[in-house]
């Protein structure tokens, strides 16, 4: 019996599992996340939203959960499985870039809340930062973290209608 091998990061994107899902928040939850409905997305929907921010444009996480909640008509978008399907997509843009495919997911563009490079996305924060600078934006150091300087002024709007 050998080993089997890994999952790509293109395999995990494409695994949705059982997703998307809405649950009710549980009451141990309700306490961080208030009452109602939390959707727990499937990967490829997270990276579909990442895919539609254009150059020169930014997007945070919690703005990717707000449209994944309006689409599904739940009160909030996990923020667990968001974060790390934005992490699994990061990594199979790196991928799909590595085999020659210039169409990727510009997942530096996806910020953590308050601006913030994520420092987890392939490259950590300097492959990162020059990919931002590369498209204009100025980074900007706080603490320990770099932040897209006014990124606000870069967010992609959307129109729940």
């Amino acid at each position: 019996m050998g080993a089997k091998p890994r999952k790509s990061w293109r395999d995990k994107l494409a695994d949705s599992k059982d997703l998307p899902r809405v649950e009710k928040i549980s009451e141990k939850l309700s306490k961080r996340w208030g009452k109602g409905t939390v959707v727990i997305p499937a990967p490829k929907e997270v990276d579909e939203i990442m895919r539609e921010v254009p150059q020169g444009k930014l997007i945070t996480i919690n703005q990717i959960r707000a449209k994944l909640a309006h689409k599904h008509n739940a009160t909030i978008g996990c923020p667990m499985t968001t974060g790390i399907f934005a992490w699994i997509a990061a990594n199979a843009a790196e991928e799909t870039a590595a085999a020659g495919i210039k169409d990727i997911t510009p997942y530096w563009r996806t910020l953590k809340t308050g601006g913030i490079i994520n420092e987890k996305y392939p490259g950590r924060v300097e492959a990162q930062r020059k990919l931002l600078e590369r498209e204009g934006h100025k980074i900007i150091q706080k603490g320990k973290r770099y932040v897209v300087a006014d990124f606000e002024k870069y967010l992609v709007s959307f129109n729940f209608e």
